[in-house]
């Protein structure tokens, strides 16, 4: 496969298939990366960009993550592997760097010199996500809750506010890097499998990765051979899923 021809969006998603036997020719581990670059431009909520990429080069650490993903094939074939991880502990972290980028953006100046527009830009992560993020063992987001579903009778509310909304939000972010990064990889040609099955308390602890973190999924990554993709794709017939109002 020439990885240097790179195919166009809609090529990059009809070829993309879940492969699960890998050739044995290895990856170009800088592409992998560069991937992983582009899954960090994937969108995400309010730009918090709460995820982290472990990629798994070496082929002690590609034999031990397998081990924890019960040596299925599209693990245990993998030349490369990417451990996307949520990260929702760092909001302070994140929603700190993002309010420091909007005064830089907005030139460095007291905080009443800023425009309405610019003062509400840096307000959003200075105190809305405090509001969004912050919990006391769920305590906070009941009252939240609360609030938010009694002001949602006179007005259209934003109603997911609970510790576990938060933690749906911050995973349906790291699930789009996800997605971007295995459309990139499709794009030149090599191949990914996203698994679900693994032993996240033990994968966890070989990542050396805080209590607050979150494995999302496994990527793993190789080339296809014509074995490696099981069945020809299914999918509902689109009608089934598709609707107009």
């Amino acid at each position: 496969m020439d990885t240097n021809i790179e195919k166009t969006a809609s090529e990059a998603i009809r070829y993309r298939r879940s492969v699960r036997i890998f050739k044995e020719e290895p990856l170009n581990t800088e592409k992998v990366k560069e991937c992983i670059r582009l899954a960090s431009l994937a969108p995400n909520s309010s730009n918090m960009q709460l995820w982290e990429f472990y990629h798994i080069i070496s082929s002690d650490m590609l034999q031990r993550v397998s081990a924890l993903c019960m040596d299925q094939n599209a693990s245990k074939n993998a030349r490369e592997m990417v451990v996307f991880v949520v990260r929702k502990d760092l909001w302070k972290k994140r929603a700190h760097a993002n309010a420091e980028n909007r005064k830089n953006l907005f030139g460095n100046k007291k905080f009443n010199e800023y425009t309405k527009r610019e003062k509400a830009g840096i307000n959003y992560f200075t105190k809305v996500m405090p509001v969004l993020y912050m919990d006391f063992f769920g305590i906070l987001g009941c009252i939240k809750w609360i609030i938010a579903q009694v002001a949602g009778i006179f007005r259209p509310m934003y109603r997911q506010v609970t510790q576990s909304d938060m933690r749906i939000v911050a995973h349906k972010s790291t699930a789009l890097a996800c997605e971007n990064f295995m459309i990139s990889m499709a794009a030149i040609g090599y191949d990914t499998c996203p698994m679900e099955g693994f032993d996240s308390l033990r994968l966890k602890r070989l990542l050396k990765l805080p209590y607050g973190a979150e494995i999302s999924m496994v990527i793993g990554c190789g080339i296809r051979v014509p074995e490696g993709i099981y069945w020809p794709q299914y999918r509902i017939p689109f009608e089934e899923v598709y609707h107009t109002k």
